[in-house]
C-alpha cells in the first residue's frame, strides 16, 4: 500500500526519496540496540508510539474538558447519557457499567454533577429503590460543547497524515485490538 511505502521514504518505482524522520522512540530503540543487541524490540517500534499517543490524548482530553469544566469521569456519564438519545437518561447502573467504574464512584460522579444542574435524578418506575439520570438541557449544551472541543483537538493530532492514511490506521488498529478487546477488565 502505498501509506506504507509513503511512510518508509520510497517512492512508487521503489527508490528511496528521503531518509525518513526521526522521533523519540528511534532514539530509543536505538539505545535499546546498543545495549542490548540480543533483543528483539521490533513491538516496541509500534507500541511505544502508541504509549505517546495515547499521553498526547490524554492531555487534549484534559485541556478540552477543562475548558468545558469538566474532568474525564463527568465527560463519560454525561456522553453515555448523551449517546443513549432522547430522553437522555439510563439507569445509574447503566452508566457504572458503560463507564466501567463502582457503584459508589458512579453514585459520587451523579452527585457532582447533579449539583451543578447537568444532571437530574428520576425514581425508576421499574424499580423503587432505583436510580434513572437524565441529562439536563444545560449538561446538553455542556457535553456537546466539550465533544466538539475534543473532537478538534483530535483532528489536529491526526493532520499530519492524510485522511486514507487515518482510514487505514483505524483500521490496523481495529484488528490489533479485535482479538484483545477480552483482556480489559470489566
Amino acid at each position: 500500500p502505498l501509506f506504507t511505502i509513503a511512510a518508509m521514504g520510497i517512492d512508487q518505482s521503489g527508490q528511496r526519496v528521503n531518509p525518513p524522520a526521526t522521533d523519540e522512540v528511534d532514539a530509543l530503540l536505538a539505545a535499546w540496540r546498543r545495549e542490548r543487541p540480543d533483543l528483539d524490540t521490533s513491538p516496541m517500534t509500534v507500541l511505544s508510539r502508541v504509549t505517546r499517543l495515547a499521553r498526547l490524548l490524554d492531555l487534549a482530553r484534559r485541556s478540552s474538558f477543562t475548558e468545558n469544566d469538566l474532568d474525564m469521569g463527568e465527560f463519560d456519564v454525561l456522553t453515555a447519557l448523551r449517546r443513549a438519545g432522547a430522553p437522555y437518561q439510563l439507569s445509574a447502573g447503566t452508566l457504572g457499567a458503560s463507564t466501567m467504574v463502582t457503584s459508589g464512584t458512579m453514585t459520587h460522579r451523579i452527585d457532582r454533577l447533579a449539583v451543578r444542574g447537568l444532571v437530574t435524578r428520576l425514581k425508576d418506575p421499574n424499580d423503587g429503590r432505583g436510580v434513572i439520570v437524565q441529562l439536563t438541557d444545560v449538561g446538553q449544551r455542556r457535553v456537546d460543547e466539550a465533544l466538539t472541543s475534543l473532537l478538534q483537538a483530535e483532528r489536529h493530532l491526526l493532520s499530519h497524515i492524510s485522511p486514507p492514511q487515518q482510514h487505514q490506521l483505524a483500521h490496523l488498529l481495529r484488528e490489533l485490538l479485535l482479538p484483545l478487546e477480552g483482556d480489559l477488565p470489566d
